[in-house]
């Protein structure tokens, strides 16, 4: 296998490749490395990247004797706000200078699989926004169209996968900022259930909204790095129920027929979806129908998530001001949210909490008569880059909600939810659609997305960088 054919092999075929001798650990993270100088000049996808710990670390895997982990060898990037032992944890910004003293739990569950951290990747200060657009480290740009956005707030995560950089990135979902830039760049983006992965150290992620997940090419790949990395500690607030298999088994699977609804109605008010993503809906409904499924077009009833998705908003925004080291050297735009937020005392948040869950007794009816529900992963194309700059607070929330528009009720929900890749629009861009499970349950939203990957594959595409 050449280089350039490693480096497009997934998770699944780069551990498969070490496992088999075929390549050592340190020859693929060195290989890894050589992609990351030669590209990253283009797309700004890291803001750190770690040359001699990587190769110290692959040497050291080289060298390990016995059981290996499902992830030996394989190289990784990590968000910026997830901790990495001896990096700061900037959140996207400057506020932060002193070094994490020990890995996040995510962190610590990749390399006991044998994953080996390459660097940290870009997001927006806090990951407020899905563009992903700082100050301190610029603008991630987006694989297949250097001028379009990538997506956020786990831009820097997808850029780094969609552009071959490496096989797997971790990123963080609040309000779609996995689902988002996955369905950017062309990319499989689980969010999983509420309280599926630790967010240890912390007990939670913004309150109810938010979780940790990889970002990556294939629904397998995802399936064997959310199998390494689910599973609560006590510090966790949230706490999903335990799958009765494997993600990677539920991937591989063939599904039964399945009861699928879809909709193009947006659930936020005044968002209407861009006519190819209707049309990708659409095709993805015929696909599905030939294949067995009983597929119905449906009004969701949407209920309003807005009383209960912008306090826990804010107040994790507030949390996460309240944790950097100077405040004073956030961003303008970050320090003005943190104002606005100031109203979403833990008191507030609470309510809100108690509101999320009568809004996901009503979203959940859709399940009562379906197993899935197909509906677009974004309203709008992928603008772009700089929808940022000079943007207040205010008028960049209001241009997020194009983005946002079909990710984040689920968060309020907590309820699983993939994008999943649906071949390309006239604008060269990757399309994409979102399929929401029932409530912890995303082994049937694995194996259905993995039926459409087999139907019409796409980790084999490749942008030209």
């Amino acid at each position: 296998m050449s280089d350039d054919d490693l480096a497009w092999a997934g998770v699944a075929g780069q551990a498969a490749a070490v496992a088999r001798g075929e390549v050592s650990s340190r020859d693929l993270v060195a290989a890894t490395l050589v992609r990351i100088h030669r590209y990253d000049g283009r797309l700004n996808a890291f803001t750190v990247v770690l040359d001699e710990q990587a190769l110290a670390e692959a040497a050291v895997r080289d060298g390990q004797r016995g059981d290996r982990g499902p992830l030996h060898g394989v190289p990784v990037a990590i968000k910026e706000e997830i901790d990495v032992a001896g990096q700061v944890t900037t959140f996207g910004g400057r506020a932060n200078s002193r070094p994490a003293t020990q890995d996040a739990e995510v962190v610590r569950r990749l390399r006991e699989a044998g994953a080996v951290v390459v660097g940290k990747t870009n997001m927006p200060e806090f990951g407020q926004f899905p563009f992903t657009e700082s100050v301190a480290h610029g603008l991630t740009r987006n694989p297949w169209n250097t001028s379009r956005t990538p997506g956020g707030s786990s831009g820097g995560s997808a850029a780094a996968v969609a552009g071959g950089l490496v096989p797997f990135a971790m990123g963080g979902d609040g309000g779609g900022s996995i689902r988002i830039p996955a369905a950017c760049c062309g990319l499989f983006g689980l969010k999983p259930q509420r309280g599926r992965v630790t967010s240890a150290p912390m007990p939670h992620l913004w309150w109810g909204l938010g979780t940790a997940g990889p970002l990556t090419r294939s629904v397998l790949d995802s399936a064997i790095v959310y199998d390494v990395l689910r599973g609560s500690l006590p510090v966790d607030r949230f706490r999903a129920e335990e799958p009765t298999t494997s993600f990677a088994a539920a991937a591989g699977a063939e599904p039964q027929p399945m009861r699928v609804a879809w909709s193009t109605r947006a659930p936020s008010v005044g968002q209407r979806p861009h006519p190819s993503h209707v049309q990708a809906v659409r095709d993805t409904a015929a696909l599905l129908t030939s294949l067995g499924h009983d597929v119905t077009e449906v009004d969701p009833g949407y209920p309003d998530a807005t009383a209960a998705f912008l306090p826990q908003m804010w107040g994790g925004i507030r949390s996460e001001f309240d944790l950097v080291e100077d405040p004073r050297r956030l961003e303008r735009r970050t320090r003005h949210s943190a104002r606005l937020g100031a109203w979403a005392r833990p008191a507030v948040v609470e309510r809100a909490l108690r509101q999320g869950e009568r809004v996901a007794e009503r979203a959940n009816r859709v399940f009562d008569d379906h197993d899935v529900l197909l509906t677009p992963a974004l309203a709008c194309r992928p603008p772009e880059v700089g929808v940022l700059d000079g943007a207040g607070a205010v008028r960049a929330l209001l241009a997020s909600m194009p983005m946002v528009a079909y990710t984040a009720l689920w968060n309020v929900t907590g309820n699983p939810a993939a994008s999943v890749p649906a071949g390309f629009a006239d604008d060269g861009l990757p399309l994409a659609v979102q399929l929401v499970g029932r409530r912890h349950d995303e082994t049937t939203l694995l194996t259905l997305a993995a039926q459409l990957e087999r139907a019409r594959p796409w980790a084999d595409t490749r942008p030209a960088l």
